[in-house]
């Protein structure tokens, strides 16, 4: 259990790390240091689980899988709202930026929460071997 938990939540830290670092080589009005990366990647990482828990619990009496995508890009550019207005390290100018940082965000993270289920089921399945 604790290490299912462990796997999933460096996971989800590189991809976040990942999505940041991506954003700021890709987008030129995106730019995050190395103390903002680091700050930013565990704030991020707090305020889209607080903002998907609000959001399901609170908004979805019948989750499907459209709404949940729905949700995951909406809690996406919330948590680069918030991340953006309290890491100084990070700075994120347009309305363009933040919606091409989000699908990046969301595509890495995304990316990173499937590797790291493949990495749990591979690791559940040697335990059976």
């Amino acid at each position: 259990m604790l290490t299912r938990l462990g796997i999933r939540a460096a996971a989800s830290f590189v991809g976040i790390a990942v999505g940041l670092l991506l954003s700021s080589a890709v987008l030129e009005k995106f730019s995050i240091d190395t103390t903002g990366l680091l700050e930013a990647t565990l704030v991020f990482w707090i305020v889209h689980l607080l903002v998907s828990v609000v959001a399901l619990k609170v908004l979805v009496r019948e989750p499907s899988l459209a709404l949940a995508g729905l949700l995951a890009l909406a809690s996406t550019i919330v948590s680069l709202i918030i991340v953006n207005a309290i890491v100084s390290g990070l700075s994120i100018h347009g309305i363009q930026t933040y919606v091409l940082a989000t699908a990046i965000m969301w595509l890495v993270t995304a990316i990173s929460d499937t590797v790291g289920k493949r990495m749990i089921r591979a690791r559940r399945a040697v335990r059976r071997a």
